[in-house]
């Protein structure tokens, strides 16, 4: 039986073919007038034309079907599944490919891994290559999610095979819905076989959460829950023992409030204890269960769980500083002490690790910190990414304050420039409006010798990459590298009309020797034909060099304003000659041992060329108080001088407002004190100092006080609010749930308000918080809790009103909230039945040898499922083979075609096969000269007669003519008497040439001239 047969997706159009006899009856009438053999063929033609017709416009598809097979191993990689059950899936998979399928038929076998995510492992193939010892798909185990490999396998499949999936799964599934997506399997005609992994029968403890009241006020007991879940074997019901640990995390202190003991029997258990808290602040509880006996709890990553109350209080104060000038800020912590805010000062090198510990202060301040901080005797620290975009968070999703407070290290001086911190502040830190721009030139001299590869040469391009982000558009920046010669990677240019900087210099490849004497001397050229207010190279180099005279070339530079500073990478470098560079240069010498450090180098260094943005008068300016706001409130309108201030642009926003500025320098917005609402909270940026170097007369003036006070309080979050609010949240089924309680302060249910809410997952991006209400006073919403960390909120009733904050703790992956198989879901997806064959089988686990064989009793490669069948359109090839058919009817029908000429040339054919079979014989020549003769004869006869239509031939001429052939012929009768001459010589005419001679000399004789006519 043949696996092809055709359908038709307009089948309704086969109804024309009942036209056909029709089309024969027409066609009889209209073909009279050619032979009956010809319009047999013809009628026949049309009626083969018609129907071809007919299929094509049915659109005519030819199905193939085929019983080969395809199978789909989608293996479970998600945490709460073992190493070893990996490695007895994979080697499973290679038993199973090559023991059972059918390589014959080119049975095709595939892999798909999966947990939150799923990746083809192994596409379907049909050869008996082995899986390696270990998958190498990239999983994110932190959930299940076999839908999403269901999905997966589906769309893989290729489409001339039938189906089927051998899930190897402990079927826990917290991600998507399996069930619903494998009836959608099953529906399609692919078969479900399924490998339940155990998950060991061990008993199992887990910390499920801490429950703190929604409400907590400070120096009021409270009580505490702890609950706990527990698992035991029915094999095994003796309880579990250990200790259970409550400890209070403020800060960087911890309290343990609980330690005891504990005996847990199955089920779920709740301890509880009291508590109180007598200073506001930000609480983290965090209880723990250890057993006595490890092996008595199958997963130790259970058994911690975590819960955050905030009490709130007067306001707490954040306060970073440059670590290497440490005390700088004392008075002015004193002095908001004073006015009743605590005050807790952070060096620079010891930041914040999350957003969780910037909870705890209601504004944070910046007091003249550099984004990198360090010299060259210490070490060199920075801000991280993560940890700026940490600041901005707190303040647009969380309601925090932020103030950054002028200095030589702040704003744009500080290499804050191009940062999230610069879009969080109410001003641009560079100069964009001045008449005369203080810019800064900045020249890079590398090192790409072949001694430069590896991470000294990355890090180095990283390095150059920071640098030029620190500098401001109107800066210019020039990068030039050197080994036996100089090359100019990105020429001195403005940061502004430069084109994929970084790109270009991210192309720099190591090679050659080193003598970096040609790349100082291109880079103090470019420097010196730059217009700039301050200009400064940084050389780096891990050898040593060639050339010499090099601290003279770094002096004679210092006399050009041009400061140099050098960076040494690892001890083979020429670290006293570097030195003595830098000395010569007036700039900084930095010996490194980890490429890493480059780049903080590099922005610190950056930063000479960002000193022009200071603007500093000795003679003093005194700010100008343009309108009244409430940071200025109370304080006379004139205010002490100042002698200096970091430039910056206002932001073009009308949130921005700026009470203070200053007159000078002229023609510009010169900002001194700008503040705006930047998200949920607010941010500040004073552009002098508090009494440092420029404000020192602010000291001994009587509004300092009030003015650095209010400053703070206006940024910080508000804390004097009329309505209180409740925050409770729990997380349950990979979802945080809030619920919000309202009162006013008569203690009545606060209904219809305007309560925004905003969250931060653990991977610091920003969630969406809906709250709506649901009854008096209760608002509740819902956020997704898919990854294990904290998930901070922050309540708000309104602009200028108390935020409230939560937070929650998923301490570890739903992947260790159950203990054991799911077996429920496994049986169901075994249990479904594909279109057109049988339901699946559940297989036992092979997880030893024993069982490995009764698992390979089943054979996944098995028949039984509907055959695949792959399609494809053919009405084009119809309607081309229509074509080519309706030509050959007009042929037939149109051209006469007589084949009489057919038996004449077979005749022919045969009497030459015949002539090359006899022999040359003397009796055949004669008969072959008789035959030869009797053709002429004939010939003669037809000229004869065709000679009576001449009328120009006279009957003499034609006798002449006669005479001549007769003669001819009499010579040749002659000749052909003996037996000599029954075979001609090769010097002798042919009867036939001699004949034609004759002819040829009576029509000459009949066509001269001179010849008399009768």
């Amino acid at each position: 039986m043949l696996p092809y047969r055709l359908l038709f997706d307009s089948p309704y159009y086969l109804l024309l073919l009942g036209l056909l006899p029709l089309l024969w009856l027409w066609g009889r009438r209209s073909l009279v007038s050619i032979s009956t053999r010809r319009a047999g063929l013809a009628l026949a033609l049309r009626g083969l034309l018609f129907v071809l017709l007919v299929m094509a416009l049915a659109e005519a598809q030819l199905v193939r079907t085929s019983d080969r097979l395809t199978v789909f191993y989608l293996v479970d990689r998600s945490l709460s599944v073992g190493a070893d059950k990996t490695a007895t899936a994979i080697e499973y998979i290679n038993r199973s490919t090559n023991e059972q399928r059918d390589r014959q038929n080119a049975d095709r076998a595939g892999v798909i891994v999966f947990g939150r995510n799923a990746a083809i492992e192994s596409p379907p193939i049909d050869s008996d290559s082995r899986l390696p010892a270990r998958f190498e798909s990239t999983i994110d185990g932190e959930a299940t999610d076999l839908a999403a490999a269901l999905r997966l396998a589906q769309a893989a499949f290729p489409p001339d095979a039938a189906k089927r999936v051998v899930i190897m799964t402990d079927g826990n599934q917290n991600v998507g819905d399996a069930l619903a997506e494998a009836s959608s399997l099953a529906a399609a005609g692919i078969g479900i076989d399924v490998v339940p992994l155990e998950r060991g029968n061990r008993p199992e403890v887990a910390v499920e959460k801490v429950v703190l009241p929604a409400d907590v006020r400070q120096g009021a007991p409270f009580e505490a829950r702890v609950v706990l879940n527990t698992t035991i074997p029915q094999s095994d019901p003796a309880p579990i023992s250990g200790r259970l640990r409550v400890s209070r995390v403020v800060g960087d202190s911890s309290q343990l409030l609980v330690d005891q003991s504990a005996t847990l029997a199955a089920g779920k258990q709740v301890f509880t204890f009291n508590e109180k808290i007598e200073s506001p602040d930000f609480y983290t509880y965090t209880a723990r269960f250890s057993p006595d006996d490890p092996a008595a709890d199958l997963q130790a990553e259970n058994n911690e769980a975590s819960a955050f109350t905030h009490v709130r209080g007067q306001g707490r104060v954040l306060l970073i500083e440059d670590w290497a000038k440490p005390g700088q800020f004392d008075a002015f912590v004193a002095r908001l002490g004073r006015a009743n805010l605590e005050v807790v000062v952070q060096p620079s090198d010891r930041l914040f690790g999350n957003l969780a510990e910037l909870q705890r202060f209601d504004v944070v301040i910046l007091a003249d910190v550099a984004r990198t901080s360090g010299d060259a005797t210490q070490k060199v620290t920075e801000f991280s990414d993560d940890q700026i975009d940490m600041l901005v968070r707190n303040t647009q999703q969380l309601g925090a304050g932020l103030v950054m407070l002028g200095g030589p290290d702040s704003f744009g001086a500080g290499a804050w420039t191009n940062t999230a911190l610069e879009r969080a502040m109410p001003v641009d830190f560079q100069i964009k409006n001045a008449k005369v721009v203080p810019i800064g030139a900045l020249a890079l001299v590398l090192d790409s010798s072949g001694s430069m590869t590896g991470d000294k040469l990355a890090m180095s391009k990283a390095a150059a990459v920071a640098a030029v982000n620190v500098l401001g558009r109107e800066d210019q920046v020039g990068v030039v590298s050197f080994d036996s010669a100089a090359h100019w990677i990105v020429p001195m240019q403005r940061v502004a009309a430069g084109e994929g900087l970084a790109k270009r210099i991210r192309q720099l490849s190591a090679g050659g020797g080193t003598n970096m004497q040609p790349g100082m001397i291109q880079g103090y050229r470019a420097l010196l034909g730059a217009e700039a207010a301050a200009k400064h190279m940084i050389l780096l180099t891990d050898g040593e060099t060639e050339g010499s005279d090099f601290a003279r070339l770094a002096a004679d530079a210092r006399k050009g304003r041009i400061t140099t500073s050098c960076v040494a990478i690892g001890k083979s470098a020429a670290i006293p000659l570097l030195n003595q560079i830098a000395r010569a240069g007036g700039g900084k010498f930095y010996a490194v041992d980890n490429p890493r450090m480059i780049p903080r180098i590099f922005m610190k260094e950056a930063m000479r060329v960002a000193r022009p943005l200071v603007y500093e008068n000795a003679e003093g300016v005194v700010p100008q108080v343009m309108f009244d706001h409430e940071i200025l409130q109370g304080i006379e309108k004139q205010l002490p001088p100042i002698t200096g201030y970091v430039m910056t642009t206002p932001k073009d926003n009308p949130l921005v407002e700026i009470p203070l500025q200053s007159p000078n320098p002229a023609g510009q917005t010169n900002s001194i004190l700008a503040c705006w609402q930047y998200g949920l909270g607010r941010s500040v940026a004073l552009t002098t100092d508090v009494g440092q170097r420029w404000a020192k007369s602010w000291a001994d003036w009587s509004g300092y006080d009030k003015l650095a006070s209010q400053l703070v309080r206006w940024a910080m979050r508000p804390t004097d609010d009329d309505a209180a609010l409740g925050v409770f949240a729990e997380a349950r089924d990979r979802t945080i749930h809030v619920t919000v309680t309202a009162l006013d302060k008569e203690a009545r249910f606060a209904n219809f308000l305007n309560l925004s809410g905003a969250a931060i997952g653990p991977d610091g991006e920003p969630i969406d918080l809906q709250l709506a209400q649901t009854a008096p006073g209760r608002y509740v919403g819902a956020i997704p809790a898919e990854r294990s960390g904290t998930y901070l909120m922050s309540i708000s009733p309104g602009q200028g009103r108390a935020a409230v904050r939560a937070g929650v703790n998923v301490p570890y992956s739903a992947e260790f909230k159950t203990g054991g198989t799911n077996m429920a879901l496994v049986r169901s997806l075994a249990n479904l039945a594909p279109q057109g064959g049988q339901s699946g089988a559940i297989i036992a686990e092979p997880s030893d040898a024993p069982r490995m064989d009764e698992a390979l009793r089943t054979n996944v490669f098995r028949r039984g499922l509907l055959p695949a069948s792959s399609r494809q359109h053919v009405w084009h090839v119809l309607v081309f083979a229509v074509g080519c058919l309706f030509l050959v009817d007009v042929f037939n029908r149109r051209v006469l075609m007589r084949f009489g000429w057919v038996k004449a040339a077979a005749a022919r054919l045969r009497e030459r096969f015949a002539a090359r079979k006899s022999s040359a014989s003397p009796i055949d020549s004669i008969e072959r000269l008789r035959f030869r003769k009797s053709q002429v004869n004939e010939q003669l006869d037809s000229l004869r007669q065709a000679a009576r239509f001449q009328a120009e031939i006279t009957s003499a001429e034609d006798g002449a003519l006669q005479a001549t052939l007769i003669e001819a012929s009499n010579e040749q009768d002659k000749e052909s008497s003996t037996a000599e001459n029954l075979s001609p010589r090769a010097d002798e005419e042919d009867y036939t040439s001699r004949l034609l001679k004759a002819k040829q000399r009576v029509w000459q004789d009949r066509r001269s001239p001179d010849r008399e006519r009768p």
